[in-house]
């Protein structure tokens, strides 16, 4: 048994308050740390991940803590550590878009408009334009520019042949800019 279980998070924030010694919200961070793992895995679905933010979830709280006058320790934990997960995502999110204007450009050979690359409205071109291909095109493009494998790793992994994930890539390249050609067409006449 903790010796300090007895303690309420009121009576451990009274203690940090006259003390300023984090050793007082490390005990309240030990009592949510299993909360705080289930709120990172619900929104990061990667133990590793969750593990990661519960740790920088924790050093944000013993920087912000002091600063900000907590009516409910629980409830501000929570809301810290969602806040947390939610940019977490987006960044991860806003990278792949970055990845994806590369790739973007590659297909497309020349360069894109500034306009028709606004993150939002290039992540929804791009997954649209993904759906309207074939299966094997989908499958090819996406192991190839999102997972960055080779050909023979593709054909591994698919058992299409080298010269069919060749084909497929090729082909889904030429329709992935067919497609997101005609979009950024519709939305410039809107």
């Amino acid at each position: 048994m903790n010796k300090y279980e007895q303690y309420n998070d009121e009576s451990l924030i009274d203690k940090y308050r006259q003390t300023h010694d984090n050793y007082w919200l490390g005990i309240i961070l030990q009592r949510y740390t299993l909360l705080l793992l289930g709120v990172c895995m619900k929104y990061l679905r990667n133990e590793e991940e969750a593990k990661d933010a519960v740790q920088q979830v924790f050093y944000k709280v013993l920087n912000d803590f002091p600063k900000n006058n907590i009516q409910s320790f629980k409830a501000w934990l929570y809301i810290v550590t969602k806040n947390h997960c939610l940019m977490q995502l987006r960044s991860a999110k806003n990278a792949v878009l970055e990845e994806w204007k590369d790739d973007l450009k590659e297909l497309m050979q020349e360069e894109i408009p500034k306009s028709y690359l606004q993150n939002d409205q290039l992540f929804t071109y791009m997954q649209l334009a993904l759906q309207e291909l074939n299966k094997e095109q989908r499958q090819c493009i996406s192991l190839f520019y999102l997972d960055k494998k080779s050909y023979f790793e593709i054909s591994e992994i698919t058992g299409f042949s080298d010269s069919q994930v060749k084909s497929y890539i090729q082909n889904g390249k030429r329709n992935l800019k067919i497609s997101i050609e005609k979009m950024t067409r519709k939305n410039v006449e809107k």
